[in-house]
């Protein structure tokens, strides 16, 4: 596929011995080497009160990166819209598209990105209702849009009309795009005309079932509109297939931890995961995880990301770099994940 866009998926880890700013300065430095590789776009997710993460707020880290970088699309994997009023997402976003002007994306979720006291507190101490989120979700995501819109948003207060605007005077807005990891938001985005992205990297099951349901489903919101979406793929490349192996470990360990409800402690380093012994009884979840994963040297691991494209019929990969760190990595970079970047881009991209 000449044609393939490579981007990738960020969710700023911290692994042993990392700081919140070692690794907040690891991810723009990883950031800068995709721009610089001609990768297309970089998001970023949204998760809470989780040691082994420190993407917790979207907005400014994706300012962060859009000032270090120079022509890289900048985004969101996503934000968790219950999480937030749609007001300040919207304010919040165009802002980044006033600044950074046809370099922003907004992808949001629905789900927490937290555990459930944490979700507590993020709503005001409010109840958190599953059913309530998801009925409110639809509503919100449109006053969502309108209110970025330049024009604004009409709101009706005691019988009058009230103009709202996220930003006083917006020429732009950024391009909004649904997540998620079952079939709601696939039949959301295709009723809405939005662009879509399965959590393929996440779930690793159920991605040709939720493409099908969106394409298939698909009401354009404008004339010409089409069905846009991309693969998110688990990927390690390394010089050669066994150390690619061998840096997948770590990742490989926190994925089990967060699937089977361990605690999710920094990731560790690849010497440490090598003196883990996962329990037979865990082994075949490992093993499903592992089949979904891209993970192997430059000609091979493009292979298998051409290979997936082809098969979901996608334009795009972005993928989520999980190469673990060897013992005595300088915190505040993250070499072998950098390195992912580097070989996919000259084996895909012809970028050096």
């Amino acid at each position: 596929m000449a044609s393939l866009r490579l981007s990738v998926l960020d969710l700023v880890p911290v692994r042993t011995g990392q700081t919140t700013a070692d690794a907040v300065k690891a991810s723009i430095r990883l950031a800068r080497v995709a721009d610089e590789n001609g990768l297309h776009r970089l998001w970023i997710a949204e998760h809470h009160n989780m040691p082994a993460v420190a993407a917790t707020n979207p907005p400014v880290l994706i300012s962060l990166l859009a000032g270090a970088t120079q022509r890289l699309r900048i985004g969101s994997g996503g934000v968790m819209l219950p999480n937030h009023a749609p007001l300040v997402v919207a304010e919040q976003f165009a802002l980044l598209e006033a600044a950074y002007p046809g370099r922003i994306d907004l992808g949001i979720g629905r789900a927490p990105g937290s555990d459930p006291v944490t979700n507590h507190v993020l709503r005001h101490g409010g109840p958190v209702n599953a059913e309530e989120a998801v009925a409110q979700f639809e509503g919100n995501v449109e006053n969502l849009i309108m209110m970025m819109d330049p024009g604004g948003v009409g709101v009706a207060v005691q019988g009058r009309e009230y103009g709202l605007r996220a930003t006083p005077a917006a020429v732009s807005s950024p391009p909004v795009w649904l997540l998620g990891s079952s079939d709601y938001s696939a039949r959301l985005a295709a009723k809405t005309g939005l662009p879509y992205v399965f959590a393929h990297h996440f779930a690793g099951r159920g991605t040709a079932e939720a493409l099908a349901l969106y394409r298939d489903g698909f009401t354009p919101a404008a004339p010409g509109d089409q069905p846009q979406t991309f693969l998110t793929v688990n990927a390690v490349v390394a010089d050669t297939a066994e150390e690619a192996e061998a840096l997948a470990l770590p990742y490989q360990q926190q994925m089990l931890a967060l699937r089977s409800g361990q605690p999710m402690e920094p990731i560790r380093l690849v010497e440490e995961a090598e003196e883990v012994s996962v329990p037979d009884a865990q082994r075949p979840l490992l093993d499903s995880m592992r089949e979904s994963w891209v993970i192997g040297d430059p000609a091979s691991a493009a292979a298998q990301l051409t290979e997936l494209a082809e098969r979901f019929d996608v334009d795009e990969v972005m993928v989520h770099p999980v190469a673990g760190a060897r013992r005595g990595t300088d915190p505040a970079v993250t070499p072998t994940r950098e390195r992912t970047l580097q070989l996919l881009a000259r084996e895909l991209l012809n970028a050096g």
